[in-house]
């Protein structure tokens, strides 16, 4: 994997450095195998396990774990991956043992050399026993064989896959194949997140006619941790110091400014002019703009004159309701013949009653590749804020709404 090994590094720097910004109080280790060097716990108390080199210990991530994968060696010996799997997992028990939280080892292989044969039984065997072991210790694994296109399989190579896919048959791996530097990135997922419903509810094509549909995220955007205040104020001996500020804040009268205002005493007020109007929570909540929870059709707008650039927001995913024949066969009946006409709609969307501002944005067709014995179809919603199985991109298009009725343009969000 030398040719490889540049991007594998750049890549997992990148999943440290965003763990150092996401997760401060993750723990990572690093095994390297095939080296030509032997440096780990167990080819010390028992002997073998040889080329697999402990390259950081487990510990929680720091700069130092970064700086680990940096100018990884270029060994010349086989790899071993199984040899590598026992020494990570001996590392993870020996560090949680049976202590709850997420326990997981990624394997990154090109799983191309040939694997020693276990002193008893098979490498079946072995597998299933390292298995067990990591369903007692609950611990779970992610094998990314990287193999580039062009690269003709022997029985090497097919060994060794069918021996991966034991360990995904055996409920504690998953198994993905990425030919491309690039798309490890893709495979490294460092953690899942279970899809939940938006909205449930009907997709108003008319008055007459309403189609039952369930709206899910597709995409969400990243946002960065909130930034806390931090005292130095406690002397650095203090090893119990939690170094964290509080504030409160008082409210007091012009008029007797050595008196504090009880929260039932104060209103909040806006300046008009030179004045100061007061206007209570309850006058606000009167005049408060309350739109009705739904999604609605507006009309259809050519493919075309949607420029990509429009697409501003997250995408959500609108399905029919499972179970549903009626709604199913609606969904793909419309997202067929918006695909047929190249065509898009524009959608008015309020995801939950009491929202206080109304999505616009730009459904667009998912028709999917397999046959099934009920047609099945998704659009995509690129809204203004969101998108659906019907997609609606967020866009743009909240501010420029007016024009979109008038020109029927509308903004998509891939």
């Amino acid at each position: 994997m030398h040719g490889a090994l540049q991007e594998v590094e750049n890549v997992c720097s990148t999943l440290l450095r965003k763990k150092l910004v996401y997760n401060r109080s993750d723990e990572v280790g690093i095994v390297l195998f095939g080296t030509k060097e032997t440096c780990n716990d167990l080819a010390k108390e028992i002997g073998g396990y040889k080329h697999v080199v402990v390259k950081h210990d487990i510990k929680v991530v720091e700069e130092g774990t970064k700086d680990a994968l940096q100018n990884l060696p270029r060994g010349t010996a086989p790899g071993d991956f199984l040899d590598a799997i026992v020494v990570g997992l001996d590392m993870l028990i020996k560090r949680f043992g049976n202590t709850k939280g997420k326990h997981r080892l990624c394997l990154i292989t090109d799983s191309q050399h040939p694997l020693r044969d276990p002193p008893e039984g098979t490498k079946e065997d072995q597998v299933d026993t390292i298995a067990e072991q990591m369903k007692k210790h609950d611990i779970k694994m992610d094998c990314i064989v990287f193999r580039e296109s062009g690269v003709q399989h022997n029985s090497v190579m097919d060994e060794n896959d069918q021996l991966l896919y034991h360990f995904r048959d055996r409920s504690v791996a998953k198994v993905v194949q990425v030919d491309t530097p690039t798309s490890l990135l893709g495979a490294l997922k460092t953690r899942i997140v279970l899809p939940v419903t938006i909205f449930r509810g009907d997709l108003e094509v008319s008055s007459n006619l309403k189609i039952k549909v369930w709206v899910y995220k597709k995409t969400s955007e990243e946002k960065f941790p909130t930034l806390k205040k931090y005292s130095d104020q406690a002397p650095p001996s203090d090893k119990f110091a939690s170094h964290e500020v509080k504030v409160d804040f008082e409210y007091k009268s012009i008029l007797e400014p050595d008196t504090v205002v009880p929260p039932d005493q104060r209103i909040k007020g806006y300046l008009y002019g030179p004045q100061v109007v007061p206007i209570s929570s309850a006058e606000w909540e009167a005049v408060k703009f309350k739109p009705e929870k739904g999604v609605k059709l507006l009309g259809f707008a050519d493919r075309s004159s949607i420029p990509r650039h429009y697409f501003m927001k997250d995408v959500n995913s609108f399905v029919p309701e499972p179970g549903n024949k009626k709604a199913t066969v609606a969904v793909s009946a419309i997202a067929r013949a918006m695909q047929e006409m190249n065509k898009v709609a524009i959608l008015r969307c309020v995801w939950r009653q009491g929202q206080g501002n109304v999505a616009f944005g730009v459904l667009t067709p998912n028709i999917s590749s397999v046959n099934n014995v009920i047609p099945f179809s998704s659009i995509y919603f690129h809204l203004v804020r969101t998108s659906g199985s019907f997609s609606f991109v967020p866009s743009a298009v909240y501010h420029h709404h007016h024009n979109l009725l008038k020109n029927s343009r509308k903004r998509q969000i891939a």
